[in-house]
């Protein structure tokens, strides 16, 4: 009886060689942020945060590596990756210096209303420059009296001619006073979420200007401020796509910010766990390694588990974005992995202070600033209790 050899079709043979390189370009990408964390972010993140500075050249540097646009088309110069992606390596760099992950979380947000919702013309003008990190990005969505609730937003913008004069005030910008374009997410018709549009401002627009940064318990290296404006003049031709795109666009922000804190809330607790076991496995007591006692060895286990199920909730949401899901279905998967992933990072983040004892309270060691930076990601691109909102709505 002779054997008969058989051959896969060409278009499954296509599909295994797609993945293959698919999983190739993504190994170079991890390697390449790994390389760029361990030796250009992680060796300046305790000074940088110290002194409260931001490290504008090393978001140049990560945007001529290409990291800053991963997640869009390559024909406007991004990467072509998938969310999953990107978010794999937001991750890298989390762990390494939340602050720095912050910023490219921010400024690859601050690229989305152009890219999705902006003319074909508006694109090739204006994005290049934007993902290769020539030019820095920011959104201005939060008001001092609204938060989430993007409907309710109450900055103005009124036609002059051939500009639009906007008039409010926008809270807590992150990269305000470095950013070099804002997204003013502002109200160009009726109330409600009809009358929202989006104008892409360039930072020194007549009428836009800047206070004084906010004192933060964390994530100092990362600027926020208020941004004042005052019959802000932004040309017509900056106003994104149409008018009334405002809230479409907020509501696509809000799911892929709350992707990107959760990845960079796994990057801080995989960070903490792994320094937690590193000095118990030094730290001796009663003569011998303080791991070795159950108290702290099942610490140790419960973070462990919750660094892996924060991961798998990370990646099911990316999976679902990448995917085309339903917005819904993406808004609800995200909202989960956000509220997970924070959580899991603020409680991993107090554990690992608990491991060191005495010494993880002091500035000696970097988990007692792991810990004040977990606090924030619970509270950022809505706070956890609107993700229960959003949750428990979507059920």
């Amino acid at each position: 009886m002779s054997a008969t050899r058989t051959t896969a079709p060409d278009h499954v043979a296509d599909h295994v060689a797609d993945r293959a390189a698919d999983r190739t370009a993504t190994a170079d990408l991890l390697e390449l942020a790994r390389d760029l964390a361990e030796n250009e972010l992680a060796p300046r993140a305790d000074d940088f945060e110290a002194r409260a500075e931001f490290p504008r050249d090393l978001l140049r540097l990560l945007g001529r590596s290409g990291l800053l646009g991963l997640p869009y088309p390559e024909e406007h110069g991004g990467g072509g990756q998938p969310y999953t992606t990107y978010l794999a390596v937001l991750e890298v760099l989390a762990r390494h210096w939340l602050g720095v992950a912050q910023s490219v979380n921010i400024h690859v947000l601050s690229c989305y209303p152009l890219a999705a919702h902006g003319t074909p013309e508006q694109r090739e003008r204006l994005l290049p420059a934007a993902l290769g990190g020539d030019l820095l990005g920011a959104n201005c969505i939060t008001e001092p009296d609204v938060g989430s609730d993007v409907a309710a937003i109450a900055a103005t913008a009124r036609r002059d001619g051939d500009d639009y004069l906007v008039t409010g005030t926008k809270a807590f910008t992150s990269h305000a006073g470095h950013a070099d374009f804002y997204n003013l997410f502002c109200r160009t018709g009726g109330p409600g979420p009809a009358g929202l549009s989006v104008l892409l401002a360039p930072a020194d627009a007549p009428g836009l200007s800047v206070l004084a940064p906010e004192r933060k318990m964390g994530v100092r290296s990362s600027p926020t401020a208020t941004v004042a404006l005052d019959d802000a003049r932004v040309p017509a031709d900056r106003l994104i796509g149409r008018p009334g795109k405002g809230f479409l666009a907020a509501a696509g922000l809000f799911d892929r910010g709350r992707l990107g804190i959760a990845a960079c809330a796994v990057g801080l607790a995989d960070a903490a766990t792994r320094y937690a076991v590193r000095y118990a496995r030094t730290r001796t007591q009663f003569g011998r390694p303080v791991l070795e006692f159950q108290g702290v060895g099942f610490l140790l286990a419960d973070m462990d588990t919750q660094v892996h199920a924060a991961r798998a909730l990370v990646r099911e949401a990316a999976a679902a974005l990448d995917a085309g899901a339903r917005p819904s279905e993406v808004t609800a998967a995200a909202a989960r992995a956000k509220l997970f992933a924070t959580e899991a990072a603020m409680r991993v983040t107090t554990d690992a202070v608990q491991v060191l004892g005495a010494y993880g309270y002091v500035q000696d060691h970097p988990v007692e600033r792991w810990m004040r930076e977990a606090k924030l990601l619970q509270i950022i691109e809505g706070t956890n209790q609107i993700q229960r909102v959003v949750i428990s709505r979507s059920l």
